[in-house]
């Protein structure tokens, strides 16, 4: 069964995992000095914090697939739709090693489907050529003609 991921950037950590704790009702299942990530049962989400971007608000939006094969699924809809859509194999990211699959909205929304494989004990790692260590939850940025941000498109991100 797959999993809502919304993945916010935030300023303060402390204060937005506080915040967060309160209104799903649970400490974060992952918890690191830059970043928190609670998956959640009801409603079904892998909810994301971390201080990385340079802009605060939604970084980007994913569907996590339970296995590979879900997200061959997706990958399928995504070609049948006419969706464009940029595998990273093997990505470190988000202290987790997963296969991903980007696609963008025609709005410059970033979508993530991806399957997570393991964890790994650091932020970021192994990005593409000209891709900021930072943004580890992001692709390669695209050609289009709007100007991008971690977040999709320069106004999205207010």
């Amino acid at each position: 069964m797959k999993r809502l991921h919304i993945h916010v950037s935030v300023k303060d950590l402390a204060e937005s995992i506080r915040f967060y704790s309160g209104l799903f009702a649970t400490a974060p299942t992952v918890e690191k000095a830059d970043y928190a990530k609670w998956l959640l049962d009801d409603p079904r989400v892998n909810f994301a914090v971390s201080t990385h971007a340079q802009a605060t608000g939604v970084n980007h939006l994913g569907i996590q697939a339970e296995d590979a094969e879900e997200l061959t699924e997706i990958k399928q809809r995504a070609h049948i739709a006419g969706i464009a859509s940029q595998p990273e194999v093997g990505a470190d990211c988000c202290y987790a090693r997963s296969d991903k699959h980007w696609l963008e909205d025609p709005q410059g929304i970033v979508w993530e489907a991806f399957h997570t494989m393991g964890d790994i004990p650091v932020y970021g790692a192994n990005r593409a050529p000209g891709q900021d260590k930072n943004a580890c939850c992001a692709p390669v940025p695209s050609t289009n003609a709007s100007a991008r941000t971690s977040c999709g498109t320069a106004s999205a991100c207010g």
